[in-house]
């Protein structure tokens, strides 16, 4: 039987197929650039082969039906799909664990997208067609907003009117969720300790990036907010900033709020202060030759370092940093500098382990051995995540509680 983990963007769709046995993905792909006459599916294999498909899909129903085609070409039997796990980015605070789709889900859904207008949408097509083509498929919805869900009040409630609160729905939300729940796992297991009595920092740095504090292995405190744009600067958004900007910047410049919501999600972040890179790896190519590049580096460094700090000091003990997702997994000099002059709290960087964590090393341990803090470099893999409470969904084993919950790859030792 496979299990197939779809994620839905708002212009994008990326999907894995697993073997549900062996929990291991055996072909998977991405279709990008939904809506436009361009769009394209580009298919991987573990051996490193790829297809690429060039087609117009107009939607996300036309994409998944592009990729079931794909699939069957590449000998995946429709038939054997026995579930379907969706990553949906904003299930609010009705959904604080993953849940099979029935029509009150979905309705709940709709109810939601005011929240994340850009991706809730399209997260609710893919499970419909998903639904259409896959019909004898369980279908469950696992939630980026879930793992945060343990936040108290004082965390997860702004200082506004109340009725913003009661009546809108305006609070803390966080995102990531499924990063940080896998991390936060395998981190216990490299400390070799219980989930439940790990205090962890988790750092998800990415295009797309989060810091969360994690007390006794549950989410206390998060980094994103009401929405993926607040927090850390990021490839194309802008993290914390003042929120009078936006208006002052609409009334001077006559631009509508949607505008100017779209430069703050789109073209800000490294974008807006480089003017021409959203992705690290250009930035940090032209860093020694563009002031822009080396500013924005420095930028993105510096508020990763403010929220390491201040979730030391709201978490008291810390057992380790994790840093994770693209940037963190891939680049060494900006481990480096994310922990950089960090050693009078505890954090002290291995140098030489670092530089040897290369892309092909999925797990290390990077801290001195005098370092108070573990500082850990964890490969996410938030696609086992959902397979693996696919699975437990179907077999009537899953347990909304991740703490008591029987992940597989909590349990590896060594990886």
């Amino acid at each position: 039987m496979y299990i197939l983990a779809l994620n839905c963007g708002s212009s994008s769709l990326k999907y894995q197929v697993f073997d549900a046995n062996t929990k291991k993905a055996v072909v998977g792909g991405n279709v990008e650039k939904i809506g436009l006459p361009d769009s394209f599916v580009t298919q991987k294999y573990p051996d490193g082969k790829k297809d690429k498909k060039v087609t117009e899909m107009k939607d996300h129903k036309e994409a998944l039906s592009v990729v079931m085609q794909m699939l069957r070409e590449a000998s995946i039997d429709m038939n054997e799909i026995g579930g379907v796990g969706h990553r949906v980015v904003m299930g609010g605070d009705k959904f604080a664990s993953s849940v099979e789709v029935n029509d009150e889900v979905i309705k709940t859904l709709r109810e939601l997208t005011p929240l994340a207008p850009l991706h809730n949408p399209s997260g609710i097509l893919g499970i419909i067609t998903a639904q259409q083509l896959l019909p004898n498929a369980k279908q469950v919805a696992v939630f980026d907003t879930a793992f945060h869900q343990t936040m108290k009040p004082v965390a997860f409630r702004y200082p506004v009117p109340k009725e913003w609160y009661t009546e809108l729905g305006v609070r803390r939300y966080g995102f990531h969720g499924t990063s940080h729940l896998y991390v936060s796992k395998r981190a216990a297991a490299l400390l070799d300790k219980p989930a439940a009595q790990c205090n962890l920092i988790t750092a998800h740095i990415g295009s797309g990036a989060s810091i969360t504090a994690i007390k006794n292995g549950v989410s206390i405190d998060t980094s994103m907010g009401m929405t993926p744009t607040a927090g850390l600067m990021m490839g194309t958004r802008c993290g914390d900033i003042d929120p009078s900007i936006p208006s002052y910047v609409a009334g001077r410049k006559g631009l509508s709020m949607e505008t100017v919501q779209n430069e703050l999600n789109k073209k800000s972040g490294l974008m807006g202060v480089t003017k021409c890179y959203s992705d690290g790896r250009d930035v940090r190519e032209n860093q020694d030759t563009n002031e822009d590049c080396k500013l924005a580096l420095e930028m993105q460094i510096q508020t990763v370092k403010k929220y390491i700090g201040s979730y030391m000091a709201e978490l008291g003990h810390v057992d380790a940093l994790v840093l994770t997702a693209g940037v963190c997994e891939n680049d060494d000099y900006m481990r480096e500098k994310f922990c950089e002059g960090m050693e009078e709290f505890g954090l002290k960087m291995d140098k030489e382990a670092n530089k040897n964590a290369g892309r092909d090393v999925s797990e290390a341990v990077l801290s001195a051995p005098d370092s108070r803090i573990k500082i850990f470099k964890i490969a996410t893999n938030e696609e086992l995540v959902i397979v693996e409470d696919t699975i437990a969904i179907m077999n009537g084993t899953y347990n909304p509680d991740h703490l008591k919950m029987a992940y597989s790859f909590a349990n590896q030792k060594v990886r």
